[in-house]
């Protein structure tokens, strides 16, 4: 991969690692449909004035049916199935949950069509990273809440969805304009509910500071970045930062809520570290 893609894979890694923590935070003060629609409105709000300006959104009409099966797998179903599942998981849970993204996005890639060659390191890299997340998942498997784990996951088999469909139907469409329609059709679908379920007081600090930084780092920022990596590095390639999320996601709650670095913490990041750089790197290709 490119010191481009690096750069934006790192990014990603920590972008996409918290907002587990944020969205435990904001679901203890609103509910999923006020959290989602705050989320992807406060997005909206930052990107949609820049496309307008750039004038960007030209042209866009005759993308709308991938631009809003991209929000619905990618922001709308996936967003509400997590932010729920949150109330009853663990964020540390959660995020590694999510790591199957990768695995499920070769998958598909497969299944759609996809004729890149998957090499042996890659795959050895993808199965290394989900070695690391077992290692890390395995304490917390016992006694959980069934229905939240299935939640999870549907929300990984739409994140592994997404990707696809940008980079096979989008990939003309700019980060920026893609990502301003998308928030805001999937901020419209959730008015309603959040209006319906809108909080009675105003919440407290914590979970408005939550959900502000969800809308703008972890949604506005997040998905201009992410354009750019599925670009740079392919749509299955750029899941993997998935591998990663999980451990920012614990060494979050390790910084931030006080919870224990144990050797079978630092242990399952460094596979997941080493199972994501093989699993990003490329096939050589064959000359004559």
């Amino acid at each position: 991969m490119s010191r481009r893609g690096w750069i934006l894979f790192a990014a990603m890694s920590v972008i996409w690692g918290i907002p587990y923590l944020m969205i435990k935070v904001a679901v203890e003060g609103v509910s999923v449909p006020v959290l989602v629609f705050a989320r992807c409105a406060i997005g909206a709000v930052v990107l949609l004035p820049l496309a307008l300006f750039r004038g960007q959104l030209a042209g866009l009409r005759r993308k709308w049916l991938p631009l809003i099966a991209f929000a619905v797998v990618e922001m709308a179903i996936p967003w509400a199935l997590l932010s729920d599942a949150e109330r009853r998981l663990t964020s540390s849970m959660s995020g590694l949950l999510v790591a199957a993204v990768p695995i499920i996005g070769v998958v598909l890639a497969r299944l759609t069509g996809d004729v890149e060659v998957i090499s042996a390191k890659r795959w050895a890299g993808l199965v290394i990273g989900l070695v690391g997340v077992g290692v890390l998942a395995a304490p917390e498997l016992n006694g959980g809440d069934a229905w939240a784990i299935v939640e999870v996951l549907l929300t990984a088999l739409g994140y592994a969805i997404g990707p696809i469909i940008a980079a096979r139907a989008l990939s003309d469409v700019p980060g920026l304009p893609m990502a301003a329609v998308c928030l805001s059709f999937a901020a419209v679908v959730y008015t309603v509910p959040a209006i319906a379920t809108w909080p009675d007081a105003v919440p407290q600090v914590s979970v408005l500071a939550a959900i502000v930084a969800l809308g703008l780092v972890c949604t506005a920022l997040a998905f201009l970045l992410f354009f750019a990596l599925i670009r740079e590095a392919g749509p299955a390639r750029a899941t993997v930062i998935t591998y990663v999320n999980p451990a920012v996601a614990v060494l979050a709650g390790v910084v931030i809520l006080g919870e224990p670095l144990t050797v079978t913490i630092v242990a399952a990041f460094a596979l997941i570290l080493s199972g994501s750089a093989l699993a990003t790197t490329r096939a050589r290709l064959q000359t004559s």
